[in-house]
């Protein structure tokens, strides 16, 4: 499977919109800045090191990944 960046911006925007967070809330608990969650979720989700990406998940949003290579 292979995800586009624009695909996992929108996959963070619809899952923090289906929790009902803003944009400043999720920054909070992932202690990054509004402004970084809102362009991993417009125009450079493709820039998103793996790190960030779990850590807004996991802390963030509460869920897990499990990544296979």
């Amino acid at each position: 499977m292979k995800l586009s960046g624009t695909e996992i911006g929108k996959l963070l925007k619809d899952e923090r919109e289906r929790q009902s967070l803003t944009q400043e809330q999720l920054a909070e608990k992932v202690g990054k800045k509004r402004s970084y969650i809102s362009r991993i979720e417009s125009e450079s989700g493709n820039n998103i090191k793996i790190h960030t990406f779990i850590e807004i998940i996991e802390k963030g949003l509460g869920g897990s990944i499990n990544i296979e290579f």
